[in-house]
Order: C-alpha cells, then structure tokens, then sequence
C-alpha cells in the first residue's frame, strides 16, 4: 500500500506528462502493440482505457488515496486545471485522482477522473489536495479508431446506439491497441483488436461509423471533422455507462459516470487546459446542470418519437412488400407447375398410344424375364427355409445335448462315462451354435422360457411350408397353360394342319393366361426374395431366442463341468503327491539317535579334557592337544546333525502345511508342534555345556552375554531368565521377528536369529545371533564418524528394518545408537531387542543419543508405542548422525529445530517430516524419500577413509586375539593354581 512519499520517482520519470502538444515518434512507436481494457466510451469510436501492464499501480494508487485524501484539506480559491486533485466518486464514495475541467459555481466544479476517463460535478468538499508524489500522468488513455469518424447526418438513437455498441465491445475486456499516430491533445489514434476480431471493422459494418481518408503525416492523424449537430449534445447529456465491478481484477474498479441520477458530461480535450466549455451561468446551478443549446428536451423527445414511429412504419411497409413478392413467386410457381403438368400429360398420353402397339410383346419379354430369374433362384435352391437352421439347433439340443454327471464323488466309478462326455464337450466347441445364430439374428430378446413358442413357431413352418408349395404348384400349372396355348396357336398359324380350330379356342384367352401366370409367378417372387413381415419376424426372433436360452443353458452346463474337470485333474494330481509323499519319520529319529550319541561323546570328552587338565600328574601335552581337535570335531558334527535336524523339521512342516495338519498331534514326541510355533527358530538338541563359550564382561550388563564360534563364525549367546509363563511368550515374540526375517532375509534390515533353545537344568532360555564387534553406531560414531553418504547408506537399512517389523505389526520401541549395527560402514540393519519385553516395557527406558531424546512427544504423555515414536527415535538417530558435534536448540516439548542446521534440502525434508512436523509417515514412504534415491554405481575411493578403516579393522582383530590368548592364560592359570 503506498503512503505519502512512497510512490518512486522513477515511475513520475516514466510517465508522460502534457504541458500542451505531444508527438509520437513514428520510428518507435509506429505499430506497436499495447494490451489494454477498456474503461469508458465517449462515442461510437472514441474510447478511454488502461494498459494492463499498470493494473498494479491503480492497485496501490487507490491504497495511497484511501489513506491520504480522508486527512486531506479541501481546495479553496482557484484551482489549477494542470494539477491533479482527490475526487470522491458520488456512487461508491472512494477517492480517485480528478483533473478540474471547469468551475461551475462558487461550490460546483466539473471533473475528470484521469485513471479511467470519465467525468463527473462535485462539490468543492469532495475535491482535495494530494501530495507531490502522486502528480504524475494518468493511467488511462483516450483512444480513436482508426480510419473512422461519426457521419455527419447521424441522428441521435443510432450515436447512442453505436455507444452502447462499442462498449459491449472494449469495456473491461483485455484488447490489444497496434498505434497509429497521437493527436495533439493526446488522442491515440490506433486500431483496436479484440482476438481476431478487428473493433473498427466490427461498429463500421453496423453503420455505426464511416471510413475516412487518412494522412501520412507521423506527428498527427487529422480525421475529417464533421459537424457533429445535436449528436454532440445527445454525447454530453447522455448517461456514462454504469459498467460493473470485474470478478477478478477488483483493482480496475474505477469511479461510474453517474452522479444523484442526473446525467454526466465528456470532454474531449482535457489536457488542453486553454481548450474549456464555456457554460452560462445562469443554466449552471446546484443539482442541475444543462448545456447551452437551442434545442430544448422536450423537442428531443418530440423528434425522437417522430423517428420511432417513422422507422415502425418502415418496418410495416417492408413486411408488406415481402407478403407481396411472395405472393407472386406462389402465382409464377403454380402457373410453372401447371405447365409441366399439362406437359406431362401429353406426354403420358403419346407413351400410352404407343405401348398399346406392343402391349403383348413388352408383356410377353417381361415375364419371360421372371421365368429366367425363377429359374435361377430354382436352379440354386435360394428358396426360403422358414427357419431351418433354428430347426437344425433345436434338433442339436434334443439330440446331442451334454447331461451332467450322476455323481462326480464317484470319480473312479464313472470315469469312463466321464472322459466320453469331455469328447461331447469338445465336438460342441467345434459347432459353436450362438455364434452362428447370433451372426443372422442379431440380439436376442430376453423373453420367458416357454414351450409355447417352439409349438407356435412348428406350426408357422408348417403354414409356410404348405403355402410356398402351393404357390409352387399353380406357378407351374400357369406355365403349363401358357405352353399349352403356344403349342395351340402353332397349329392355329401353320398351313399345313387341316385341322381346324376355332378362333376362340386358340386366341381368345390370352390376356387372362398371361395375366393368372404373372400374378403367379410374381407371388412366388414375392415369396422367395421379399422380407418376412412384422407377424412373422415376430415369431422367428421369439423362437431364436428361446433357442438361444437354451443353447446358453447348455454352455453354462458344459463350463460348469469343464470346470469340475480342472478340478478333479488337479485333485487326483494332488492325491498322487500325497501319496507319493506321505511323512517318514525314521530319518528324522535316525538323526536325533545320532546327535544323541554325539552328545554323550562329547560330554565325555570334555570331562576327560577337564581331568587331564585338573590332574596333578605330568601329562604329554599333545594328549591333551589331541583331545581339544576331537572336541572341536565333535562340535562341528554335533552342528552339522542339527543343521540337518533343522531340514528334516522344514521337510515336515511342509507336509504339515499341505497334506497332513494332523502329524504333530500323531507324533508329539518329535517335538514339531513346538518347531512350527517358533517360525522354525527353536531347537531342542542345543544345550549351553555343549558350546566353548567365554563371557562378555564389557557386553553383559543387563543378562548373560558369552562370545562362541560356530562353523567359523563367532556368534553371541543371549541369555534369558525365564518362567512358566514367560517362556511361552519370548518363544512367540522371537518367532514372530523370525518369521519377519525370512521373508526377506538379508534385504530385512534385521539382525538374523540363528537359534533358539531352553537349558535344562536352569530356567533360561539362550538366544543365538550374529556378533558384529564395534559394528554399532555408538562404537562407530566413537572411533571413526561415518561421512554423510556412508550415514544415509546405513540409514536407509534401519528404515527397511523398520518396513519390515511394521509391516509384521511389530513396534520396536526401543531404536537407539546400540542396537543400530553399521556393517562394513555401508549396511544398517537393527538389532535384536529384549523379547522378554513388552512394548510398553521396551518404552520405558529414557534413550539420548547426544543432547537428543529419542522418547517420542507421545510417548512422553502416556500414550502407546506406535510406528510414529519408532520413526521418532530413527528421525532423532538421523539428525546425530548429520550434525554431530554442532550445538542445537530445541523448543518447549524437547523437539530440535531442524531449520537452523546446514543440512542438504532433502535430508532436511525428511528430518522436518519424521520430527518436526510429525506427519503421518511411513517406513516404505521413509525408504522412498529423496535423499535416499543415490545414483547407482560405487562412490570416488578414498584412500584416507579406507586407511583408517583398514586400522580400525585391524585393531579389532588384535583385541580378538588378546581375547583368545586371555582365555588361553585364564585356563593355565586356573591350572597351576589348581
């Protein structure tokens, strides 16, 4: 909104300011193009209008007036036509900038309001002073079409007329203006188009303007003056046009052209201020304000009501005129068809004269016609079969119509009969019978099922059939007199018969032998070639459709055991497998038998090392060496039969799941139902003694954590105080993150389970996972920071473990910096949590990584765990990992403010959905996130990186075997103090 002094001086530079002539430069500005709308209509080619490039700056014109002019005094003295004052527009009371075009009275001044053109009388109370900074030039400009002018002998409907036509054309409508030229007193003289619609063209085509020569001149387009007579007074006391506010451009509002009523006056010159209307005072009162002319307004009304009723009677004599040429087309036009028909008649007559001549032959060549034709249709029996080919189906479905089967539970029973009836169901698919009706028919009706309609139609065929042979037979015996009478009149004309026959005999009955046999044979014609009529499409299309009801019928029957034919197929398939696979449990049993003896061995190995170790005598120590390599052996054959245990159980369980649910409950000495419950994940032939297990000091500070090695592979063994109830429920939950696991395995995210098992002699239950040392991110984020690619990296899986525990409707509640692994410092997964847990229990414990709180604003309140607080704690873990070692702040509830870090634009999109705004976000929705799309293909190397990881690494390797050589002394010194 603009203010005193707000308005910049570089806008009062580009405006154009008259001081009395100004010239366009036809160089520059000659056809160029301005985009305008139209505001007010002085005439019928003479208009004002806005450029649409400065709609922004009526906008804050306004905005400055309606602040300053309510404050601002009111003139007083002389007022200064060249200066531009504040008028408050009668009908909307808002202040507009004005320009004084004559002072009427003491109290009484006409207006123009320069933004849109159009004028007004107002008192000097509604006329104020405006600041400097609004004294530029106005927004709207005065336009002339053209090439056009105002006849000189126009009367005054049609000036008002062509008004209100232009108006209709350009007011609040975006016009493109291509200048002409400019007249002295700043009329733009261009041509004005609207689309492809050319303005000027459009008022002179309606009479409304003329054409006018034009000159050459490049500093102003003089157009022909004409003496405008009572039009300029009809233009000066005319309304201006009450236009409406636009729907969506409220800043071109401009002030109406109204004022209490009384019509308003146009000037054309208005930055002449030597150019001003003289008015005579005396006719320049208050409220009332009159031109000087000598035509008054009631002669106005008088003259104008003359011309009415003038142009009525025009009218009436026009249509008159027309009544009467049309009268006489009519006249012209029935005498003209009188003549053509007494033409015709003549020429019928002479036809008849003449075919009378020949009558009998023209007749005699005609049918003769019909006999070849006969013949033909005879020759190729195009003869009508009154629906055979229905008759044809209709015998298909009686004949050889499918039955179902007595009984498809009886399969072996009736399979002959069976496969005799798939041999019908595929001769059916050969004759496709639908089809081919439908190809003559068309559409059936769907009509009701009744044997009526097959009977009808039977007896339709039947008449038909007995009138077509009929018809037949008379056709011949027609033919046959015929024949008859060109033999008798053969012997009537030959000279050399003596016999003699009488004239009536042999001539005398010809017309009425030809005409019986053109009316039989053209009956048979008719028969033959001629379309069924309603009656009897009727019955056909009745008849087709219960033959199609039928045939459907059939169609469905046969799919329907098509269907149970799969079926079947698909079951006897189905019951030679299971027979082919019915459950052996001696493999199984032969395995536990065989692990049972392995594990009595190495029972006894391991006390017969523990003797050789305790005893006081001096023994070799390769026995004792000899004695670890086969505990060793033994171990790895004790796996390998548990491995294979773990198969012959899967086996089972596939056949459970198929063949035989009732197997666990025939034999529940296997353990299978106990095997199924836990995802595959429990094993009975694992026991603690069994493992060469050391403890985890640094690791078990909540449960028993020892370090092992399986096949290779160094594992964690997990330790569990469970009860009776408690037992049950870890087996569950350990089961249902199993089962999560393997549906992806290493895409999960999550850290794998390799077995689970109960101690027998103590109420503990042992859980075995992967060991990754120093892999989680606490331990990483100590020794050496991950880069930011590598964080997303790792990210990126933690959000894929987290898909994949939603997604088995599990909640975490407990993500942190420890149990988030960063494998090879490119792979995240999450690790394992507390099964002896609940959710709400894994939520309790008050997680920070850093000054952040990984405790969820929810879960704070009371509220339960959901996959909202587990993205919480990963959005939380996201931010340390990009702003480590940068000072924060945080708002009232605790929740960091991501905005004030340097972070790249999709990350922080993603840590202000996860953590700020809280939206209503998904793992799968996380894993799709920007930041985590990475081009394919491997990152640059970095030697610096891949050095400290490599010491890293190393490092880790030598702590291991520091571990190793520790339990080596441990057991020697043990030993010796023994």
């Amino acid at each position: 909104m603009w203010g005193p002094g707000h308005f910049s001086r570089a806008s009062a530079v580009e405006s154009v300011s008259f001081s009395g002539i100004v010239q366009m430069d036809e160089d520059t500005h000659y056809n160029k193009v301005e985009d305008v709308v139209g505001s007010h209509v002085e005439d019928a080619v003479t208009f004002w209008a806005q450029s649409i490039s400065r709609n922004k700056d009526i906008m804050k014109i306004g905005c400055s007036l309606s602040e300053v002019c309510p404050h601002a005094n009111s003139v007083f003295g002389n007022l200064d036509p060249k200066k531009i004052y504040g008028g408050l527009f009668s009908e909307d009371k808002c202040w507009y900038r004005c320009k004084v075009l004559k002072v009427i009275s003491d109290e009484k001044c006409l207006v123009r309001y320069v933004d849109y053109g159009n004028t007004e009388i107002l008192s000097r109370s509604d006329i104020v002073e405006i600041p400097s900074d609004l004294q530029f030039s106005s927004v709207a400009k005065k336009y002339r079409l053209w090439g056009l002018q105002i006849p000189s002998g126009q009367e005054v409907t049609q000036f008002d007329q062509g008004r209100t036509f232009l108006g209709s054309l350009i007011f609040e409508k975006e016009i493109k203006m291509r200048i002409k030229a400019t007249y002295q007193d700043g009329t733009v003289i261009a041509q004005a188009e609207y689309g492809t619609v050319d303005i000027g063209e459009e008022v002179a085509k309606k009479g409304f303007a003329e054409k006018c020569k034009l000159t050459s001149s490049t500093n102003i387009c003089e157009e022909k003056k004409s003496d405008p007579g009572p039009l300029v007074l009809r233009n000066l006391k005319g309304p201006i046009p009450l236009w409406g506010h636009r729907s969506n451009q409220s800043a071109f509002s401009r002030p109406k052209g109204r004022l209490s009523g009384r019509p308003t006056l146009d000037l054309k010159n208005e930055n002449d201020a030597g150019n001003h209307v003289t008015f005579p005072k005396e006719s320049l009162t208050v409220g009332d304000f009159n031109l000087p002319s000598n035509v008054s307004l009631a002669k106005i009304k008088q003259d104008q009501k003359l011309i009415e009723e003038n142009e009525k009677l025009k009218t009436e004599k026009e249509i008159l005129l027309e009544s009467c040429k049309a009268l006489e087309s009519k006249v012209e036009q029935t005498a003209q068809e009188l003549q053509q028909e007494k033409a015709t008649t003549m020429d019928l007559t002479k036809h008849l004269e003449s075919t009378l001549k020949t009558r009998v032959g023209t007749r005699m060549k005609n049918l003769a016609a019909k006999v070849e034709l006969l013949k033909e249709i005879r020759r190729v029996n195009i003869s009508i079969r009154f629906g055979n080919d229905l008759s044809d189906a209709i015998q298909v479905l009686d004949e050889e119509c499918f039955t179902i089967p007595a009984s498809l539970n009886e399969l072996e029973i009736i399979w002959t009969e069976y496969n005799m009836a798939q041999e019908k169901i595929k001769t059916c698919q050969n004759v496709d019978l639908s089809a081919s009706l439908e190809a003559v028919y068309g559409q059936a009706n769907e009509g009701t099922n009744s044997e009526e309609i097959l009977k009808k139609f039977y007896d339709w065929k039947c008449d038909k059939r007995e009138e077509f042979t009929s018809v037949r037979s008379e056709t011949e015996v027609s033919l046959q007199r015929l024949m008859a009478w060109f033999q008798s009149t053969l012997k009537a004309f030959d000279l050399s018969v003596e016999e003699s026959l009488t004239f009536e005999d042999t001539i005398g009955n010809i017309d009425e032998i030809l005409e019986k046999t053109e009316s039989s044979i053209c009956k048979e014609l008719e028969i033959s070639l001629v379309e069924q009529g309603d009656a009897d499409k009727e019955i056909i299309l009745n008849t087709y459709s219960q033959v199609l009801q039928k045939i459907h019928s059939e169609e469905r029957l046969i799919a329907t055991v098509q269907s149970k034919y799969k079926h079947s197929i698909e079951f006897k398939k189905q019951i030679i497998e299971c027979l082919n696979n019915s459950p052996n449990l001696d493999h199984l049993l032969s395995i536990k038998k065989t692990l049972k003896s392995l594990k009595a061995r190495l029972r006894w190995k391991l006390v017969e090392k523990n003797n050789l170790e305790e005893s006081d005598d001096d023994h070799d120590g390769s026995e004792i060496e000899k004695i670890k390599q086969e505990i060793t052996q033994l171990r790895k054959s004790v796996f390998q039969e548990i491995y294979r245990e773990q198969e012959e159980y899967e086996k089972l369980n596939s056949l459970v799941q198929k063949w035989f649910p009732e197997l666990p409950l025939l034999h529940p000495e296997i353990g299978l139902l106990k095997y199924m419950n836990s995802g595959g994940l429990l094993t009975m032939s694992l026991e603690r003694d069994l493992l060469d297990a050391e403890p985890m000091k640094e690791l078990s500070s909540k449960r028993p954590l020892v370090c092992s090695e399986i096949n290779g592979q160094i594992i964690l063994l997990k330790g569990y105080s469970v009860d009776v109830d408690t037992e049950a429920r870890v087996i569950q939950r350990a089961a249902t993150y199993h089962r999560a696991w393997r549906e992806a395995k290493e895409e999960s995210g999550l850290l794998p389970l390799i077995f689970l098992f109960l101690c027998k002699s103590d109420p503990m239950a042992y859980l075995m996972v992967p060991y990754y040392p120093r892999a989680n991110l606490s331990a990483v984020q100590a020794s050496m920071p991950l880069t930011s690619e590598e964080a997303l990296k790792v990210m990126k899986g933690v959000a894929q473990g987290l898909h994949t525990l939603h997604k088995a409707d599990i909640i975490h509640g407990s993500l942190h910096q420890n149990n988030v692994f960063a494998l090879n410092r490119e792979r995240g997964i999450i690790g394992d949590f507390d099964f002896t847990k609940s959710v709400s229990q894994r939520t309790s414990v008050n997680m920070m990584v850093g000054d952040l709180n990984l405790i969820s604003p929810e879960l704070k309140m009371g509220k339960p765990a959901s996959p909202s607080s587990d993205l919480y704690a990963y959005g939380c873990l996201l931010l340390w990992l990009s702003v480590q070692n940068q000072e924060f702040e945080t708002n009232e509830d605790g929740i960091p403010k991501v905005d004030q870090f340097h972070l790249d634009d999709n990350v922080k999109s993603l840590l202000c959905s996860l953590i700020c705004c809280r939206s209503s976000m998904t793992a799968e929705q996380v894993l799709n996130a920007e930041c985590f799309l990475l081009p394919k293909g491997k990152s640059p190397p970095n030697p610096e990186k891949d050095t400290e990881y490599t010491q890293c690494k190393e490092e880790e390797e030598l702590k291991m075997e520091n571990l190793d050589k520790y339990k080596g002394n441990t057991r020697s010194g043990e030993a010796n103090f023994d």
